[in-house]
């Protein structure tokens, strides 16, 4: 499997491939697919194959925010930690595209960590990565203007979508910033009359 050969930890360990390989499944996610809900059971641990896929947390009036992606090579590090102190999940995470996903029965992610060092190194780099993003998202809901964090959520819709031009919804972008579709409207306009995007109909472009 190419893309576990691409995950810099598993280079040297053509072991850990071989096991993941042969216990894990291949999942295919189309756009919109919920791989994991809140309050849920955890049984597997998934891998990131190609794609990507958001991971968001619901507050107690069902508004969502967004927490973070995960793109190939990635897994979902809070999925991993509640699995292994038989927690219920504590976030939701949806297909940003058509994905593909391995994913590892909680109980093999356990013994892997006993038996080798190249998946704990490749667990606490991603455990590190996601720890900087959710930083960055309480410095962005703390100390940042809602049009600044609107345009820094297109970027890196832009970034991992590998274009300039999304097609979103103002309500979609709403719900990912936990506010009103009529505030992101506005925005948006705002944004586009500094010249930073251009809008149509269901669509924005980075300018």
């Amino acid at each position: 499997m190419d893309e576990l050969k691409n995950i810099a930890e598993f280079q040297t360990s053509e072991k850990v491939i071989s096991e993941l390989m042969e216990h894990g499944i291949i999942k295919k996610l189309i756009d919109g697919d919920i791989l994991q809900n809140e309050n849920s059971l955890i049984y597997n641990i998934p891998i990131i194959l190609n794609g990507s896929v958001k991971v968001y947390q619901t507050d107690d009036d069902y508004k969502e925010i967004l927490l973070y992606y995960l793109k190939a090579g990635d897994t979902c590090i809070m999925s991993f930690f509640g699995a292994l102190y038989s927690e219920s999940s504590k976030i939701k995470a949806v297909a940003n595209q058509d994905s593909e996903v391995l994913l590892i029965p909680v109980y093999k992610a356990g013994l892997l960590i006993k038996d080798h060092p190249e998946w704990i190194n490749y667990i606490f780099r991603i455990y590190h990565q996601r720890f900087k993003e959710m930083l960055e998202v309480v410095n962005a809901v703390a100390f940042k203007k809602l049009d600044e964090r609107l345009l820094q959520m297109i970027t890196k819709m832009a970034e991992i979508s590998k274009g300039k031009t999304l097609l979103v919804t103002h309500d979609a972008l709403a719900n990912e910033l936990g506010t009103a579709r009529v505030v992101v409207s506005r925005l948006l306009k705002q944004l586009e009359n500094d010249g930073h995007v251009k809008l149509g109909r269901n669509k924005i472009t980075l300018v």
